[in-house]
């Protein structure tokens, strides 16, 4: 008896595919990688089945790869020919939602703009919110610890989570779904789990914090002379707005300027700027929380830290201040193929990070064009790079080692919310020591002794997809 016989035996018809006969989004995530047809598509819609496919992969030694919405950029979830895809996308069930305990319990398929509307219709607030809300999934969140727009005020996807349910590479299923913020009752093994980009075992449900749902909303659009006032325009809105701050995006010029004309959106201010940025404050009465956003914008003007700026007066000026930022999806259209980039800078040394990476990719390759922006509040530095000449095949080997050799040389991290996944993993020595990597390893070692679960991702010693 084969694989798919095996697998089709222990859970009924229906959930196993043959991967010849699965559709093209299952051959690949978001990444760009050569798309590849996996032996089999597995479709669980449940924790049982879910121990049952990992178990019987686990004793035939077959490689699995868990799957999510599949929009990260790190070729995390990108599949083996020679292994199993298992899709979570069928556990999409919210189970409930406690008012009183401020939790949310759901499957790891669930969609986080499904989440956070369910959070919504019961006056709560889920503290994560990513520019794909609308495809990417609970698990996929979880498992590579993203981030988002929203980390500035409720903290990464990790700070989310108050328990976990697991399932092992052997099918052993964890449960550990705690709902209490307080349970120190030995080791809070779920942290092993978040952001280890499904190498350590398959999320399958969680147990969710919930915030009150702030009802009032304000968001400013400014432009600065340089990053330097950026950063300061961080630090007096920390201190103007306190826990009110819930969003600060920054946007070079190589972005913003770029964008906003290749898409149409347009600018909201009237010159071009050394940097631009984007302030949401949230709150409970309205008129205290434009008056904070006011008092901040006014005093940022007088003394020079801002140059211009406008304040949204309805929700569609709202969503016309953020429509460059989140307009990244347009890349394909406006600049064609990209090397994306996701990593981590220290404040202090933001400027000088990006002006050391635009240059030193124009350095290399005259033509290309580098943008940067990125969540500055939480050191979060987003850069794509397109060499038009290249055509499709992007000159990614020495882009990388461009912008990965600058970020190492200024002390930050290769990886800031995407994961390290298939196209990172030789630069995971950037930003992590040897005997970090080693600890890691003894880990995957322990809970993985055949090594089925994601290989040749991150800090997996198998070779990469």
């Amino acid at each position: 008896m084969d694989i798919l016989d095996r697998l089709t035996a222990v859970t009924g018809p229906g959930v196993i595919l043959p991967g010849a006969d699965s559709p093209d989004r299952y051959h690949h995530d978001w990444t760009g990688l050569p798309a590849v047809v996996p032996l089999a598509v597995a479709r669980p819609g449940t924790t049982a089945e879910v121990s049952a496919i990992l178990a019987t992969c686990h004793a035939a030694r077959v490689p699995v790869v868990p799957q999510g919405g599949l929009t990260g950029i790190s070729g995390g979830a990108h599949p083996v020919a020679e292994g199993i895809v298992l899709s979570l996308e069928r556990l999409n069930g919210i189970e409930s939602i406690d008012k009183d305990a401020g939790t949310l319990i759901a499957g790891a398929g669930v969609v986080l703009e499904t989440a956070q509307a369910a959070a919504a219709d019961q006056g709560l607030l889920l503290g994560i919110d990513i520019g794909s809300r609308g495809s990417c999934q609970l698990g996929g969140i979880l498992a590579t610890n993203a981030g988002g727009t929203a980390v500035v005020r409720y903290g990464m996807a990790r700070d989310q989570v108050l328990g976990l349910e697991v399932v092992l590479a052997d099918g052993t299923v964890i449960d550990g779904m705690n709902t209490m913020l307080k349970n120190n009752a030995g080791l809070d093994l779920k942290h092993l789990f978040i952001g280890s980009e499904g190498l350590l075992g398959v999320i399958t449900r969680c147990v969710l914090r919930l915030h009150p749902l702030p009802p009032a909303r304000t968001t400013a659009f400014v432009g600065c002379p340089d990053t330097s006032r950026i950063i300061a325009l961080l630090g007096a809105a920390r201190a103007t707005l306190g826990p009110a701050l819930s969003g600060f995006e920054v946007m070079w010029p190589s972005f913003f300027d770029f964008m906003s004309g290749a898409t149409g959106l347009g600018s909201p201010l009237a010159g071009r700027h050394g940097a631009y940025a984007i302030i949401e404050a949230t709150g409970f009465d309205m008129a205290e929380t434009r008056a904070g956003l006011e008092r901040l914008l006014g005093e940022a003007l007088e003394d020079g830290t801002v140059e211009d700026g406008v304040i949204a007066g309805s929700l569609k000026e709202e969503r016309a201040l953020w429509a460059v930022r989140e307009s990244p999806a347009e890349y394909a259209r406006v600049l064609g193929p990209v090397i994306p980039f996701d990593v981590g800078i220290p404040i202090g040394r933001m400027a000088e990070a990006v002006t050391a990476i635009e240059a030193g990719v124009s350095a290399l390759f005259p033509s290309a064009r580098t943008l940067s922006y990125g969540h500055i509040g939480d050191s979060n530095l987003h850069v794509v790079v397109n060499v038009p000449e290249a055509g499709q095949n992007q000159p990614e080997k020495a882009v990388k080692a461009c912008v990965y050799g600058i970020t190492r040389d200024l002390g930050g991290t290769v990886s800031a919310e995407h994961g390290i996944g298939a196209v990172k993993r030789d630069y995971l020595a950037h930003s992590r020591t040897a005997e970090e990597i080693a600890l890691m390893r003894s880990i995957k070692n322990l809970l993985d002794p055949l090594g089925i679960l994601n290989p040749g991702k991150s800090f997996d010693e198998g070779q990469p997809a």
